[in-house]
């Protein structure tokens, strides 16, 4: 398994340089489409790190972001808008009216689309990571399909088996604030949606993901 290959960081950083030059060209007018352009310029932790920017935020548990929470972390993105184009922005989120924004519905429509058969190939890779089936991958469940044995920072001494696979899971994890070494399916699909926004065809990253994940 080497889900971070090369072919991997070349997508990635191609996407984060196409996405850094549309954001800086001005062409994209809705706000929603430059923080979507803002996040893939970060790579692909980008969405996840935003997610995870907006639940540190959410103190009582309920997943959920009011209005004032909202302002606040698009405003801690360094995003370029203005006080109406952020609650135009939440306005369309808060499709019900209720006043708050479900933040996995809100990451769900942020992150760039994907047909139903890239989301498949995504959860069957983490399906096979999550051993323990219970909704995060860990240490613990990496440590039983993944072998360090042939990595050669593992063979020289200079890493430890554990600190490769924390290693692995920061791939995954948006900022250096965030790393807790639990990644969830969630977070797993929001980092393959970024790949996946610059792989036109959908047999090549059904490919890489099985070749990534020997499946």
């Amino acid at each position: 398994m080497d889900p971070s290959n090369g072919d991997m960081y070349t997508l990635e950083a191609n996407l984060m340089n196409q996405s850094l030059r549309e954001l800086s060209d001005g062409a994209a007018k809705d706000p929603i489409t430059r923080l979507r352009l803002l996040c893939l310029s970060r790579g692909a932790t980008g969405i996840l790190g935003l997610g995870r920017a907006f639940r540190a935020m959410d103190d009582d548990g309920s997943k959920a972001l009011n209005e004032e929470e909202f302002i606040s972390g698009i405003r801690d993105t360094g995003l370029d808008v203005t006080d109406d184009e952020i609650k135009q922005m939440f306005n369309i989120f808060d499709e019900d009216g209720s006043g708050s924004i479900n933040m996995t519905e809100f990451l769900v429509k942020l992150r760039p689309a994907m047909n139903q058969a890239r989301i498949s190939i995504i959860d069957q890779a983490f399906n096979k990571m999550d051993r323990d089936n219970d909704g995060v991958i860990t240490i613990a469940d990496l440590k039983n399909v993944y072998s360090v044995k042939e990595h050669p920072k593992y063979q020289s001494g200079e890493m430890s088996e554990d600190e490769i696979l924390t290693d692995f899971l920061h791939n995954f994890e948006g900022g250096r604030g965030n790393l807790d070494g639990k990644i969830t399916r969630e977070e797993f699909i929001n980092y393959y949606a970024t790949i996946s926004a610059s792989i036109d065809n959908d047999m090549y990253f059904d490919l890489m993901m099985r070749q990534a994940y020997r499946m």
